[in-house]
């Protein structure tokens, strides 16, 4: 089909936004575009609502997944052009809709030119912002009947040459995790502020000494802690505080970085705390495993990438953003890839981002090179 009607469907999808575990209606709309193509098997309501289809060979071979994301962000979009989102305080700024109109033109792509061997599978995955989606769907039944061999996907990027492909073995995606610390002691009169217990003596020292303790985790890898939010008491004159709040960021290239950055900074607040005499409480939001690229499977990108005529950058150093493809790879061997979105696009999370059309051809391109690698091969 001529590329104006997958443009049709990207703004279509840009138009209609939903939030990560909200993302019915889209589900259901990229559900009836796959039913169309008569996929050999379709999977629906996989951790929340994922959709998958696959493509079955009569043939033994590998299984390729290749997998884009449902959801949409809680920002207001100030574009103005047609396709805008209908939506109040939703839309897609950060490329879901491309993504999934790559994967749908892929799933028409594979369904005129069937697996000579083995099981093609595109899955669309809900809840990757918060990062709770590819969990959510590892840990769905129907994955283990899905069982990919390998699984593949992109993002796009913009500040980067438009088409460019960005890729590397090993890490490629930081873990983070939000972090909320709780600090309780006791209010008091402002006039008599010794008789309660204030945390704001300890809060200070947290902003103080947290930063610095990612430094001293590993001398191999980018380890980071992020102050992003702090609240001390009540707005009120007369009393002194008994109650506070700290949220701050945790990043690290490898996952056992992130195991041994969340217990020097758990064991590090515990010791503050009791030498307030504070009670102290953690929570845990928004947590991302590294995503980490197999070999074999990061050239199988980069030859896809000469194939289409696009060129490929190897990164010395992952990106210090999140995505949570790695709980999928890290169930089978994969690779995501960054797809430049043009150095003039703004940025996604930005109120004005959009996705650049000219990029479903080339996304599906990338990924259909790799489908013929691994499944059309003889």
């Amino acid at each position: 089909m001529h590329k104006t009607h997958w443009q049709k469907i990207r703004h279509r999808l840009h138009q209609h936004p939903e939030l990560s575990g909200n993302e019915l209606a889209t589900a259901r709309f990229v559900t009836s575009r796959l039913q169309q193509l008569k996929p050999d098997r379709l999977y629906t309501d996989i951790g929340g609502y994922g959709v998958a289809a696959c493509f079955d060979s009569p043939h033994p071979g590998p299984v390729v997944l290749f997998r884009a994301e449902l959801d949409a962000l809680p920002i207001n979009e100030i574009n103005t052009f047609a396709h805008r989102s209908v939506t109040p305080g939703v839309s897609h700024k950060c490329g879901h809709d491309g993504h999934m109109t790559i994967l749908l033109s892929l799933a028409s792509y594979i369904a005129d030119n069937q697996p000579e061997r083995g099981t093609a599978i595109v899955l669309f995955q809900p809840a990757e912002e918060t990062g709770e989606g590819a969990r959510a769907i590892v840990g769905d039944p129907a994955f283990s009947e899905l069982a990919p061999d390998y699984c593949f996907a992109l993002h796009n990027l913009p500040g980067h040459p438009m088409g460019q492909v960005m890729i590397r073995s090993g890490s490629f995606n930081c873990a983070s995790r939000g972090l909320t610390i709780e600090l309780t002691g006791k209010t008091a009169h402002a006039a008599y502020p010794e008789t309660g217990i204030s945390p704001a003596s300890a809060i200070a020292e947290l902003i103080q000494t947290l930063p610095g303790l990612a430094s001293n985790i590993s001398q191999d890898e980018r380890v980071m802690l992020t102050l992003i939010h702090c609240t001390l008491g009540e707005a009120a004159f007369g009393t002194s505080p008994g109650q506070a709040k700290l949220l701050a960021t945790l990043r690290s290239e490898s996952d056992s970085a992130m195991h041994r950055l969340i217990e020097t900074v758990t064991d590090h607040c515990h010791a503050i705390a009791a030498q307030h005499s504070l009670s102290i409480g953690f929570q845990w939001d928004d947590v991302f495993a590294a995503s980490r690229n197999d070999a074999e499977c990061a050239e199988y990108v980069a030859q896809a990438a000469r194939e289409c005529g696009q060129p490929v950058k190897w990164l010395d150093e992952p990106f210090r953003w999140s995505e949570d493809f790695g709980a999928i790879s890290a169930a089978s061997r994969g690779a995501m890839f960054a797809l430049g979105a043009g150095e003039k696009t703004p940025q996604i999370h930005n109120p004005d981002y959009d996705f650049p059309d000219q990029l479903i051809t080339t996304g599906t391109d990338i990924f259909a090179a790799i489908y013929r690698q691994l499944l059309r091969e003889t």
